[in-house]
């Protein structure tokens, strides 16, 4: 079963919030609410006792997980929240009465109620471009070029992101908003590689509490502070 899902090269994150402005303004999404956060998480001592500057700070990109059970569906009355072959999960606006069960059980913090609309709103995983073969708008603006999109079955090398318009030449604006470079191409050493590897115990994943979320976070040499 198909299960989209967005890998974040946490090491590469520069923490310039282009991932969450661009995503408010291609989603509409109202002043003093976000569908994707960014957090500072740091700065932290790399030993017990440590003081700067023996320390390192990351940057953790927070949205709806599309996890592959999730609880929002779950407690959601009218079957408003659900999930969609594809693995995402969505909210259908015309069934949700605003009861905000799904906000009160999602783990990570990432359902708002509109209060004009009076429903419930949350990261779509840009449907509406992934639905034409583009890529969500975070993966798209990236200023770091951390984050990659792509379905799990596929695996992670398979993952996506924007790339230069090497193989078609094509240097169009069309043609350079097409271009995709995988995971797996731009992993290796030296410099010609923007991806450095990664052993399996630097992938991690927000913590599971049953609901097994499928966003996928790559952090190396450091401790990760976000669970499991």
């Amino acid at each position: 079963m198909t299960q989209y899902a967005i890998l974040t090269d946490v090491n590469k994150c520069v923490g310039c919030l282009a991932c969450s402005i661009s995503c408010k303004v291609t989603n509409d999404v109202p002043v003093g609410s976000y569908w994707n956060k960014v957090l500072r998480i740091g700065p932290n001592p790399r030993q017990e006792g440590g003081q700067w500057p023996d320390v390192y700070t990351y940057f953790l990109t927070m949205q709806c997980q599309h996890c592959e059970d999730p609880e929002c569906v779950k407690v959601c009355p009218t079957g408003a929240s659900h999930k969609l072959a594809d693995g995402t999960v969505q909210v259908d606006k015309e069934k949700c009465i605003g009861c905000q069960f799904c906000a009160m059980s999602c783990p990570y913090g990432v359902r708002y109620l509109n209060e004009t609309e009076r429903v419930v709103e949350k990261c779509t995983l840009c449907e509406q471009k992934i639905a034409q073969d583009e890529l969500p708008q975070c993966v798209a603006q990236c200023g770091g070029r951390a984050r990659f999109f792509g379905d799990l079955e596929q695996g992670l090398e398979s993952f996506v992101a924007p790339g230069a318009p090497v193989k078609s030449g094509d240097k169009s604006y069309d043609g350079c908003a097409a271009a995709r470079v995988t995971l797996g191409e731009c992993t290796g050493e030296g410099p010609e590689y923007p991806v450095k590897p990664y052993a399996d115990a630097e992938i991690h994943h927000l913590p599971d509490v049953g609901n097994k979320p499928s966003f996928v976070y790559i952090l190396r040499r450091e401790t990760w502070q976000g669970g499991e």
